[in-house]
Order: C-alpha cells, then sequence, then structure tokens
C-alpha cells in the first residue's frame, strides 16, 4: 500500500526558512512525478511546487518562485521542497502528492495525482 509522510513543518519568522520532507513507501517512487500544494484555513487547496519523475524538470506557482526549491533523491524515496524568505502567507498545510508518469504540463493539476500525504503544518509569523 502506497504511502507518503511528510515532515519538516513548523513555526518560523518572516524571512525565515524550513525543509519539508516527503518519504514515499509502496510504490516504484522513480515512476511517479512529486508535487507540493497547500491549504491555508478558509481557501481551496493550491499548486505549489512540482518535479518530474526523472527529476529533471520542476514547476513552481508564481507566488512562490524564486523563494521555494524541490528536488528528489530516488535513491532515498524522498521529496524535498525548501522554502526560504518564508512570508505570513505561505501560512498553509503542505500536503505532498505521487503521480506516476505526469508530463511537465500537468504537474500543477491537483486532480491528476494517485497518492496523497496527510500534511504538515508550516506556520509563517509577521
Amino acid at each position: 500500500q502506497a504511502q507518503l509522510v511528510e515532515s519538516g513543518g513548523g513555526l518560523v519568522q518572516t524571512g525565515g526558512s524550513l525543509r519539508l520532507s516527503c518519504a514515499a513507501s509502496g510504490l516504484a517512487f522513480s515512476s511517479y512525478a512529486m508535487g507540493w500544494f497547500r491549504q491555508a484555513p478558509g481557501k481551496e487547496r493550491e499548486f505549489v511546487a512540482a518535479i518530474t519523475w526523472r527529476g529533471i524538470s520542476t514547476i513552481y506557482a508564481d507566488s512562490v518562485k524564486g523563494r521555494f526549491t524541490t528536488s528528489r533523491d530516488n535513491a532515498k524515496n524522498t521529496v524535498y521542497l525548501q522554502m526560504n524568505s518564508l512570508k505570513p502567507e505561505d501560512t498553509a498545510v503542505y500536503y505532498c502528492a505521487a503521480g506516476q508518469y505526469l508530463r511537465w504540463g500537468d504537474l500543477p493539476a491537483n486532480n491528476l495525482y494517485n497518492y496523497w500525504g496527510q500534511g504538515t503544518q508550516v506556520t509563517v509569523s509577521s
């Protein structure tokens, strides 16, 4: 049974950094594109960043471009989200998701992902 487990969330001040990790098990990790999404209270889940299954290409939401970086280690079945220059508007529950063989253009579409983690809370204080 496939499982995704996020970690690394927490409370940080504006301008600080956090690194989220998402460990995958029970799936052929190297064949899955990995995405990061977030959901703030009262808002819909939104796309943050994603990386293709080979790790060659990435894509970011405009709101995080230049501040967040996603990467993957297929040997460890883990994907990362490095978040720098955090802002209060980045406060949300962050989810990782796995989508098999998704193409670059499909990465922001949350309905195309097969598996989801339980989420980790990120809170940025002003």
